[in-house]
């Protein structure tokens, strides 16, 4: 089974916008940006693909297997501006997803966090500045910004009060957009992201740190229990194919107001979201425990986001249930299995990539 996305294509011809441009995708071997370069190839578009391949990250060769001979790959870090400087030149569209997204491992290691989170994007803005004004922008920051919601759902109005290093660091990201825009011309848009969820997302996780709803489906498809902590809390979730689709409508529509927007999707609590989960799979359980306090400390416990903005200027709105969305998901691990569980065996296929190439 596949999710078919049914998203309005907006106001925009993205075959129009896309097709024979340059595109750079800063994080693109990892989930959210290799599926972004499945899409853009699609749409006729010379795509580069550029990846630090950090271990603890979800970069993956295997993502961009079905179109390795149609991609060029540079294994680069966004925090060397040298290499920023030379790989924007020329690139119509760039789409910095590059990033830290372990909201634990922002608190544990908060410099970690703020070099690639923050010191990443403003190389990427200095290397448009010094060398390519033309191109535009898509940043992906989070919906952490928020911190705990004074109403539901949240929109872009609402006030901004991080909880955790990460969501500052995404937020100084953000704005360090609004002042390139406004002080040099560079035209940009800013996402707001809730728990994307899709075919090439990390999976080698084991312990749940970085995203549960991945680390769920991985321990169903391994008949194992499912863990929810806490069970009181709830989320949106937006499919990948939903959510590159706003990518590129948000891109080719970027402009020196550096507009930001909500993504949003299905809203469901914790404990129904492990009940469809287990259903669609065909059998599990769930283990329900305490939520330790390190996380307690940073959960926003129920948060769903308005997406009213973004389909009111663009057109754009979640078109995969959540149902359809987990089908597919579980569908393509089942099949994928060896080339996402094990850390070791995913290095040893990048390893064995980077050789032959």
């Amino acid at each position: 089974m596949t999710a078919t996305s049914l998203a309005s294509p907006g106001t925009v011809d993205l075959t129009g916008a896309y097709e024979g441009r340059r595109c750079m995708i800063a994080g693109g071997l990892g989930f959210i940006g290799s599926n972004l370069a499945i899409r853009l190839v699609d749409l006729g578009a010379r795509v580069l693909v550029v990846d630090s391949l950090i271990p603890a990250y979800g970069g993956n060769f295997f993502n961009v297997a079905t179109i390795r001979d149609r991609i060029h790959v540079n294994v680069a870090d966004v925090r060397d501006p040298h290499a920023m400087q030379y790989l924007v030149r020329g690139q119509d569209y760039i789409f910095n997803l590059a990033g830290q997204i372990g909201h634990l491992e922002s608190m544990e290691a908060p410099i970690d966090d703020l070099r690639v989170n923050t010191e990443g994007p403003v190389n990427v803005l200095e290397a448009c500045r010094r060398a390519n004004r033309d191109a535009r922008l898509l940043y992906a920051s989070t919906r952490q910004v928020y911190g705990r919601p004074r109403y539901l759902p949240v929109d872009e109005t609402h006030p901004l009060q991080p909880i955790d290093c990460n969501a500052v660091s995404n937020l100084a990201g953000e704005q360090y957009h609004r002042v390139y825009a406004a002080a040099h011309g560079i035209r940009s848009t800013c996402l707001r992201l809730t728990n994307t969820y899709g075919p090439r997302q990390m999976m080698k996780d084991e312990t749940g740190r970085y995203a549960f709803i991945s680390y769920w489906i991985r321990r169903v498809i391994d008949s194992l229990p499912l863990q929810v902590m806490g069970g009181t809390q709830g989320r949106d979730y937006t499919y990948i194919d939903d959510c590159v689709e706003a990518m590129l409508l948000a891109a080719a529509t970027a402009t020196t107001e550096s507009p930001t927007y909500n993504l949003g999707g299905e809203p469901m609590s914790h404990l129904a979201l492990a009940d469809l989960l287990i259903d669609v799979a065909g059998g599990g359980s769930i283990e329900l425990t305490e939520l330790p306090e390190e996380r307690r400390s940073i959960d926003p416990g129920v948060i769903a986001l308005d997406h009213a903005r973004i389909t009111a200027a663009l057109g754009w709105r979640p078109a995969t249930t959540l149902r359809d969305g987990l089908a597919a998901t579980v569908e393509y691990y089942r099949r994928h299995r060896d080339r996402y569980w094990n850390a070791s065996v995913v290095a040893a296929q990048q390893a064995g990539v980077l050789q032959a190439s």
